[in-house]
Formats: structure tokens, C-alpha cells, sequence
């Protein structure tokens, strides 16, 4: 039984058959590193980003594709992928770079193409590009668009460079391209209750978002949080405590909305903390048997 609606269900919806990811590393940075919007970054963002089960950035697009695909089809028998550029703002790129690399993405078998990037790195040219790609290409475009919490004061805090109402107009204008959105958002930060966890559910649903990956908090060394971790400054909720978000969060989502994750991760030798020191997939049984024990599934409780 599902109980909640899993990123390989829609997939196989869609595409009738197993569609496996690419990911994609490209040397980048983000405007709330750079001056442009910040300094430093997210206070929980360490210097590789999110891409470090990828192959180096150094190599070209289609190597890094071409490769992966070899491996991925030959261990899965997968013939069909999504190519998915996840580290950095990809937005953030010069425009004749970004469509030079989204270009080399859409080789034979890439049914999709998955963007990561911020909320206020949503330039017309760059939509523009994308929708163009969609168009000559015939693949769908996913747009992932970092949100992390609901509450302005708390993006304040981790120094997100933005607000809700950025993510709200973000949405809409990826929507008018015609992209299918998804958004991110940490479950566990020390600042966030379970109601602004709710809320944010609420946000999510009316916004109609087509998909959410859920984040559990890790700690990166020799980050702002990291220091503020080590010195006593902010203390984290219990694990018993992060599943009950879990299971409510998923009660309270739309059940059209796909969950493309559940947990977060990083390189176990960068991390003070991850996951309660407990490995992903058991985290995942747990919540899931448990949900199953007590009748409990995603929009059971949709709350708008």
C-alpha cells in the first residue's frame, strides 16, 4: 500500500515504464553567495552544494549524461531519464551557457529535464530557453524551486536572500511557462513548529505545486549552522518528533501533489549531524509502516 504519492508512481504514469535520474554537476555559484543577494549563503549550504554523488563538474554535459546513462541502463535495463541539473542556481549561469549545457542535455532517451534554482533567478530569457528546449525537443520540464519554510522570519534566520511572496510569484511565473513546479522545504529546522510545518503544507496545496521534496535537516561542517550546532545555540527536535511532521505533513498535502523525497543527505565525513544517525531507507520504513498501522495516508487531513 502507498501512502503516500511516490515520484516512481507518477513516472510510471506518465511514461509507462522505469524512469531513472541523471544528475548533473556543473561549476556554478548562487547570488546569495556571490554579493548580489547575500554573502555566505544558506547558513545550512556547504561549498559542494547538493550535487556530490555526481561526477565532476569539470566534465562536459553530455559526458557526464552519456556516462551515467551507460551505467544506469546497463544496471537497470533503463531506457528512458530525466536529466537533472541539481547543484547551484542553475538560473544563475549566463544565459548562452545555460542553453549550451540544457541543450547537450537532451540527448536520445531524456524524456525530462529537471532544473534546480531559486525563486528570484526566474529571468524571462532563461524560461524563455527552457520552453523553447520543451517544444523542439518534446520533453517536459520540471522547474525545482527551493522554498525550505513558510515563515518569512525563519528564511530571515537561515539567510535565504528571500521571502514567501518571491516563492508565490516564482511558482506562477514557472506555471505560465507551462513547467511542472516542485518545491523544497526542510522539515526539522530548529526554528519551525509543527504548525508552520502545516502551513507550509497549506501554502503548497493552494499554490497547486506538482511536486515537493522534503528535506530532513543535516548539519554541514564549517558552516553558520554548524558552528551554531557546536555551540549550543539551537537545538534540533527529537526523532520520534521529525517522524510525527512526516506522517502529519503527508496527511495534511494535497494527494495530488507527488513526494519526490522524503530525507535529505550529504557525505557522511562532512556532516556533524544527518538523519538521526540512522540510515535513510529505515527512517522511511518507519514512518510508512507506521502511517499503515494507523490508517493514516497523504490528504487525509488536506488542510486549505
Amino acid at each position: 500500500m502507498d501512502v503516500y504519492y511516490k515520484h516512481s508512481k507518477y513516472l510510471m504514469e506518465k511514461y509507462k515504464e522505469k524512469v531513472y535520474k541523471l544528475p548533473i554537476n556543473l561549476p556554478g555559484s548562487c547570488p546569495n553567495r556571490d554579493g548580489t543577494k547575500g554573502f555566505g549563503g544558506c547558513i545550512f549550504c556547504g561549498e559542494k552544494a547538493a550535487g556530490f554523488e555526481a561526477l565532476p563538474p569539470d566534465l562536459p554535459v553530455k559526458e557526464q549524461l552519456l556516462k551515467n546513462k551507460e551505467y544506469i541502463g546497463k544496471k537497470y535495463k533503463a531506457k528512458k531519464f530525466i536529466a537533472y541539473f541539481q547543484n547551484y542556481t542553475n538560473t544563475y549561469l549566463p544565459i548562452e551557457v545555460f542553453k549550451k549545457y540544457i541543450n547537450e542535455a537532451a540527448i536520445p532517451g531524456v524524456v525530462e529535464i529537471a532544473i534546480s534554482t531559486r525563486p528570484d533567478c526566474l529571468e524571462d530569457e532563461y524560461l524563455s530557453a527552457l520552453k523553447e528546449l520543451k517544444e523542439e525537443k518534446n520533453v517536459e520540464i520540471t522547474v525545482e524551486l527551493g522554498l525550505q519554510s513558510a515563515r518569512d522570519e525563519t528564511l530571515k534566520i537561515i539567510n535565504r536572500g528571500h521571502d514567501v511572496l518571491t516563492f508565490i510569484n516564482g511558482v506562477y511565473k514557472v506555471k505560465e511557462y507551462g513547467f511542472r513546479v516542485v518545491a523544497h522545504i526542510i522539515i526539522n529546522l530548529p526554528w519551525v513548529d509543527e504548525k508552520a510545518v502545516l502551513d507550509c503544507a497549506r501554502l503548497l496545496n493552494n499554490l497547486k505545486v506538482d511536486g515537493v521534496k522534503i528535506h530532513s535537516l543535516y548539519i554541514v561542517k564549517n558552516t553558520p549552522l554548524c558552528r551554531m550546532y557546536e555551540n549550543g545555540e539551537i537545538k534540533l527536535i527529537s526523532y520520534g518528533e521529525f517522524k510525527s511532521r512526516v506522517k502529519k505533513f503527508l496527511m495534511a498535502l494535497s494527494p495530488d501533489i507527488v513526494v519526490e523525497r522524503l530525507f535529505g543527505r550529504a557525505p557522511e565525513e562532512e556532516v556533524v549531524f544527518e538523519n538521526y544517525g540512522s540510515s535513510w531507507r529505515k527512517i522511511h520504513d518507519e514512518i510508512v509502516c507506521e502511517m499503515i498501522k494507523e490508517g493514516s495516508y497523504q490528504g487525509k487531513n488536506v488542510i486549505l
